[in-house]
């Protein structure tokens, strides 16, 4: 019979901490299952079992390295070797904690109890204006309900489930592969402990049915694209009078017309005639926030400054989104665009050729500014040359 330091792989002066993880790699190598039930296999793994079972128990322990293993025959683990509950026990002292309930000890999960519900998601496209004011939304979500028929159980009216005689009832079963047991769900009834012998017509034996269900969302003012809504228990419905999933709402927005959104703030590009610009005066601007200055249509008055160019943005103060928590609201950013009039007709072309015949630098800063660079680039070009 071999050293039991020697089967380990550890030195007799070893720790705790080296015996375990000695065990906890040596176990994991030659566990039967992991070898196809080898026979070399299982006597192995038998004996870094019994090993362990000995190093690890300071008494037995103590008496082995006095006597070696006549020190521990009859302690189970000497020359009879470790009996299945030592090696079932040893085993879950180690990879208890790592697998819980997937061997017969340690943390156990009852399969055989009423199932929850799938959570399930529902993609949608809200407009700007209802992301502004909040709304109510009626959608329409394919779910899983319970059966009315059966009223869950799966069997027809009158019946009722049979208790699976191969887990009689508990929804595991135990499967034993050479010193080890390993615990699982019932492979004949799913781990509901339960057989459905005469199938409830209306849903196969299944005990739900797919149905569309309309429901109302709330959404609430300030939500921005990309945000999420849960409604508890509203999702697929649980097996066995298990409790409803949730459903999750994925919000998203969709393109406006006038408005880009960015953050709380929004950002609106309006068209000012040329001769505005020029002379300077006001236009309307479109606003989702109405206010003393804004009449019901939602328009609000802007000013326009005397020589405005395109690209100049006039910031109104709090007339942005709502903050989804909180009083704060963003500002509206409108962006002047200056627009060249077409289709003039020939009394309006020949005033603008007379404007144009007494406009200079002045009249014209950037282009004279412009025209100075261009003409030193010029310069340089053409010296080059």
């Amino acid at each position: 019979m071999r050293d039991y330091y020697e089967v380990l792989g550890v030195q007799r002066g070893a720790d705790e901490a080296a015996l375990k993880s000695a065990f906890r790699k040596m176990a994991m190598e030659h566990h039967p299952d992991r070898n196809g039930g080898c026979e070399d296999a299982s006597s192995r793994f038998k004996e870094i079992n019994e090993a362990y079972s000995v190093l690890s128990d300071p008494q037995k322990r103590a008496a082995y390295d006095r006597f070696g293993h006549a020190g521990v025959n009859g302690m189970n683990g000497g020359g009879q070797g470790a009996g299945f509950g030592d090696v079932h026990d040893v085993f879950n002292e180690v990879f208890g904690e790592a697998f819980g309930e997937m061997f017969g000890g340690g943390r156990r999960r009852q399969n055989n109890g009423p199932a929850r519900g799938q959570d399930l998601r529902y993609d949608l496209e809200i407009t700007l204006e209802q992301a502004f004011a909040g709304a109510e939304v009626e959608i329409t979500v394919p779910a899983s309900i319970t059966c009315e028929t059966c009223e869950g159980s799966g069997a027809k009216p009158g019946t009722s489930p049979t208790v699976c005689g191969s887990c009689g009832g508990a929804g595991r079963v135990r499967a034993t592969q050479g010193f080890f047991a390993i615990e699982r769900s019932c492979p004949r009834c799913g781990g509901t402990g339960k057989l459905v012998l005469d199938p409830c017509k209306s849903c196969n034996g299944q005990g739900q049915v797919r149905r569309q269900r309309t429901l109302q969302v709330r959404i609430p003012a300030g939500v921005d694209d990309g945000a999420r809504i849960r409604l508890a228990g509203e999702g697929d419905a649980g097996q066995r009078g298990g409790p409803r999933g949730d459903l999750y709402i994925f919000l998203s927005l969709a393109p406006h017309e006038l408005f880009e959104r960015d953050g709380l703030d929004l950002l609106c590009t309006v068209p000012v005639p040329m001769c505005v610009a020029a002379l300077g005066g006001e236009i309307e601007a479109p606003c989702l926030v109405g206010g003393e200055d804004c009449d019901g249509e939602c328009r609000i008055p802007v000013k326009v400054p005397e020589g405005t160019q395109t690209g100049r943005t006039v910031r109104l103060k709090g007339r942005g989104m709502p903050s989804l928590r909180g009083r704060e609201r963003g500002d509206l950013l409108v962006e002047m665009f200056v627009e060249t009039p077409t289709h003039l007709s020939a009394r309006q072309k020949e005033l603008m050729r007379e404007l144009a015949e007494t406009c200079g630098e002045a009249q014209h800063p950037k282009a004279a500014g412009f025209m100075g660079k261009a003409s030193k680039f010029w310069g340089t070009v053409s010296g080059k040359a």
